[in-house]
C-alpha cells in the first residue's frame, strides 16, 4: 500500500484515492475524467443489438447521454454519506482512459458488504482488463476498507462479466427476472466472501490515498 498520508484534496479526500496495478491505474470520476469517459461512451462500449446494463443509459442520444452521465457523476459525489455511497472510478492504461468501474454499498460500518460494477470501451475489451480492473477493485473493497463481503451481477447473456466473475473466486447467488429494454431478461447474481478471496490477494497492486480523513468518509476510524 503506497502512503496513506500523502493528501491533495483535504476537503474532499475521497479524491486522492489511487489503485494501481502493472496494467491499470483507477482514480476517481472527477471533471477530466467525466470528460474522459463521456468521449469513450460516444465511442461505443456494447453491440447496440445488446443491452448489457439494468439502466439503459447508452439508449439515449446525445446531448441527452452525456448531460445525463454527467448528472449520475455529479450525483454520486452530491449524495455521498456514510449509510449510502457510490465510488465511481475511472480506468486508465498507459495513460488512456479505457472503462469505468464502481463500488457501492449501503451501512458499510455494519454490514462491510460491497457491490461493484463496471464498463470497458470496445477497442479495450477482450484484453483481460475487465479482470484487472475488478482484481483492483476488490482489493480497495477487501484490503483498504476492510469488506466482508463483495456482490455483483451481470445479465446471464454477458458471458465476458461472468467469466470475470467466476475466474475471481465468487460463487453463485440467484437470479431475477427483470425488464429489459422492451422484453425480460435473466440476472445472474454472485458474491465473493472475505475468505475466499484471501487466497486470491494480489501484492502487486497499490492502494493510495487512504488515510484516517478519507476512511472517515466510509465511516470507518
Amino acid at each position: 500500500m503506497g502512503d496513506p498520508r500523502a493528501m491533495t484534496h483535504p476537503h474532499w479526500p475521497l479524491w486522492d484515492i489511487r489503485i494501481r496495478t502493472p496494467r491499470l491505474e483507477l482514480r476517481p470520476v472527477r471533471e477530466a475524467e467525466m470528460a474522459d469517459l463521456s468521449e469513450l461512451i460516444d465511442g461505443g462500449i456494447h453491440d447496440p443489438a445488446t443491452m448489457p446494463f439494468l439502466i439503459p443509459f447508452t439508449d439515449a442520444p446525445n446531448p441527452q447521454r452525456v448531460h445525463d452521465s454527467y448528472r449520475f457523476w455529479m450525483g454520486c459525489w452530491a449524495g455521498w454519506s456514510v449509510e449510502s455511497w457510490r465510488l465511481v472510478l475511472a480506468a486508465y492504461s498507459d495513460g488512456r482512459c479505457v472503462g469505468s468501474h464502481d463500488v457501492q454499498a449501503t451501512d458499510f460500518p455494519t454490514l462491510r458488504t460491497v457491490t461493484t460494477g463496471s464498463w470497458l470501451g470496445l477497442p479495450h475489451q477482450g484484453h483481460g482488463l475487465g479482470r484487472e480492473m475488478r482484481a483492483a477493485a476488490l482489493q480497495l473493497a477487501f484490503e483498504g476498507l476492510g469488506a466482508q463481503r463483495a456482490a455483483t451481477e451481470a445479465f446471464e447473456d454477458n458471458v465476458a462479466s461472468l467469466r470475470v466473475t467466476e475466474s475471481l473466486g465468487y460463487h453463485p447467488n440467484g437470479s431475477e427476472v427483470v425488464r429489459r429494454r422492451d422484453g425480460r431478461a435473466t440476472v445472474r447474481r454472485y458474491v465473493l466472501e472475505r475468505d475466499d478471496w484471501e487466497p486470491r490477494r494480489r501484492d502487486d497492486i497499490a492502494l493510495d490515498g487512504l488515510g484516517p480523513e478519507c476512511l472517515d468518509m466510509f465511516g470507518l476510524s
